[in-house]
């Protein structure tokens, strides 16, 4: 409670004063920063505390993505007209005036879509250095999306390619976003493996925590190769989640979310902007201590399984340099060792990577840090 308190009424001064006088002016712009509160409240927060000169790049890499991933998540659609519409999105947003009603499986994402016009206009007065990197990210990822309409996700190397589409190019596009802007180093757009991981991370990490969901509407990220070890069909974890099969494939899914997470502390200690780092540290605390909530848990097969919001609170507080991160890293990968169950196929591999986690906090630990820039 403590930390909610702290964060609902100190948040100005940990996430930074967003200097929005010419967004009130620019009723496009002020439309997309309405929208992101509405379809993330999450990222809408750390969005809004970056650096002016980048904050309203991002919310609209961050729209202009949402919009692409809400024809994706529409069943309703034909794979025929999603495929065309996936492969050509990114050439609409040069087209004044386009729209598309009717899509997204969500009221804002239909929202989003039918005043995508308004997007457009918002993202036709960014510099064209930025218009270039979000439009080939866009591209790319339209693509890969489309790739994967008509094929399931078998092995996983093709796991691996389908959250590259959807979330590593996401980090690939933001660290060329921040080397654009000049508020991080141009060294950060040769980092791209990392910057994959980083959204590896978070992509592996919402699709073990989302099983039940997405069983729900009838689809299925994880891979073929990995569940068809422990059962024949993909909703016998869900009528059995307590038996070690279940468990056993769940904490399999965790071993191979948890392998991108030395990455990312990795891309984190390369950025030297505060806001920046603050932005890009935050989600991955909320999915390496949702990995530890979720670990061995058969409550994912059942029900959509959340961190406390006061633990939420906890981390956004705790996340303003790397030293705390690696703290939090080594204290979440301290939980998961704590739960490693005895007997278990994957248990062994478990223990391998958080004291590999461990390990490397220790020496993060041990190192200096140069201090962050204040922005």
């Amino acid at each position: 409670m403590a930390a909610l308190l702290k964060l609902k009424f100190g948040s100005k001064k940990i996430m930074g004063q967003h200097k929005n006088g010419h967004i009130k002016n620019n009723k496009n712009l002020l439309y997309c920063y309405d929208t992101l509160d509405k379809v993330s409240r999450s990222f809408a927060a750390v969005i809004r505390q970056l650096p002016e000169e980048i904050s309203d790049v991002v919310c609209l890499f961050y729209l202009i993505l949402r919009g692409l991933d809400s024809v994706e998540d529409d069943m309703d659609l034909s794979n025929e007209d999603k495929t065309l519409l996936l492969r050509e999105f990114y050439t609409k947003n040069f087209e004044q005036g386009w729209n598309l009603t009717n899509v997204g499986d969500k009221q804002e994402y239909r929202d989003l879509l039918a005043n995508y016009d308004k997007v457009i206009e918002a993202f036709l007065v960014l510099d064209e250095k930025y218009q270039i990197i979000i439009t080939e990210i866009c591209k790319k990822m339209g693509a890969g999306m489309a790739d994967f309409v008509e094929s399931k996700i078998t092995s996983i190397d093709d796991y691996n390619l389908y959250c590259h589409y959807v979330a590593g190019l996401v980090g690939i596009g933001l660290s060329d976003l921040f080397a654009a802007s000049e508020i991080e180093s141009k060294e950060l757009e040769s980092k791209e493996v990392l910057a994959n991981s980083m959204g590896l991370f978070l992509q592996k990490t919402n699709i073990v925590r989302d099983y039940k969901e997405d069983l729900d509407e009838n689809r299925i990220f994880w891979p073929e190769e990995v569940w068809t070890l422990y059962n024949p069909t993909f909703e016998s974890f869900s009528l059995n989640p307590e038996k070690p099969e279940s468990l056993s494939c769940l904490n399999h899914m965790v071993n191979d979310a948890l392998s991108h997470a030395t990455d990312c502390l990795d891309y984190l200690k390369l950025l030297r902007n505060e806001r920046a780092f603050r932005f890009c540290a935050i989600p991955q605390v909320m999915a390496i201590a949702t990995l530890a909530e979720v670990y061995n848990n058969h409550k994912v097969f059942t029900e959509n399984v959340k961190i406390r919001k006061g633990l939420a609170a906890k981390l956004i507080l705790s996340s303003g340099t790397i030293e705390e991160v690696v703290k939090i890293y080594k204290k979440m990968a301290a939980s998961i060792a704590g739960k490693i169950p005895n007997g278990l196929p994957n248990s062994q591999r478990t223990l391998e990577i958080v004291d590999n986690i461990n390990n490397y906090c220790d020496l993060a630990l041990s190192e200096s840090y140069k201090p962050h820039e204040i922005a």
